[in-house]
């Protein structure tokens, strides 16, 4: 089992400048195979309130300087990953059976919007996300999960909602509050991953290790 914290620490790196293919390519050098995130999400839906935690299964990504494949041509080839099941649902599964183990309530399947940050969104980002269909906002889980799935690992996200939205919250948005929220969040997510991983198994039963057979490197 291997901790990364994907900010550095101290939470001293910004979402849109965290090395997400160094991260995940460091994690697959050492072994693993199967990933379980978490992150501080926004809430677009009157469906995910202040401290629920939800399970992604769909996101929409409007990033826009980030480094999203390890797949660049020449040498490296060409890789067209698919992502029709970007958050694996035999490691949601996994997670949620930890979840009735330990009596925690776990939402399984939520549409997340990526966006650049650090800022937060203004409401009329808010208002066209939730036209689209986005229920959850956050800024760090594409690329990460976009390359999990090109080095064929198995990976899952918790989100914690940590705050409402611009437009949506009757007052301005801050970091604080977003920080304040996980820790009242942290003890919960703590045990949720320590059972999750105590029913794990090192082998991978779906089609999460075969996306990248077309490139023929792993």
């Amino acid at each position: 089992m291997v901790f990364m914290s994907r900010h550095g620490q101290h939470h001293a790196t910004p979402p849109h400048l965290v090395n997400y293919r160094g991260n995940i390519w460091a994690l697959r050098e050492l072994g693993v195979r199967k990933v379980v995130a978490t992150a501080a999400v926004g809430s677009l839906s009157p469906q995910h309130r202040l401290g629920d935690l939800v399970l992604l299964d769909q996101f929409l990504d409007f990033t826009k300087s980030r480094p999203q494949t390890f797949f660049e041509g020449g040498q490296q080839g060409v890789l067209h990953v698919d992502m029709t099941e970007p958050y694996c649902a035999t490691l949601r599964q996994d997670i949620i059976d930890a979840s009735e183990n330990l009596g925690l309530v776990v939402k399984n399947g939520a549409c997340y919007v990526c966006t650049e940050g650090p800022r937060f969104e203004t409401p009329a980002e808010i208002r066209m996300f939730q036209y689209l269909g986005a229920e959850l906002v956050g800024m760090t889980s594409v690329p990460e999960v976009v390359l999990a799935r090109e080095l064929g690992m198995c990976y899952a996200s918790i989100s914690m909602v940590t705050n409402e939205a611009a437009g949506i919250a009757d007052h301005p948005l801050n970091h604080a509050e977003v920080m304040r929220s996980i820790k009242e969040l942290e003890l919960n997510v703590a045990r949720l991953v320590q059972a999750t991983f105590e029913l794990l198994t090192p082998g991978q039963k779906c089609l999460c290790a075969s996306a990248n057979a077309e490139v023929g490197k792993f």
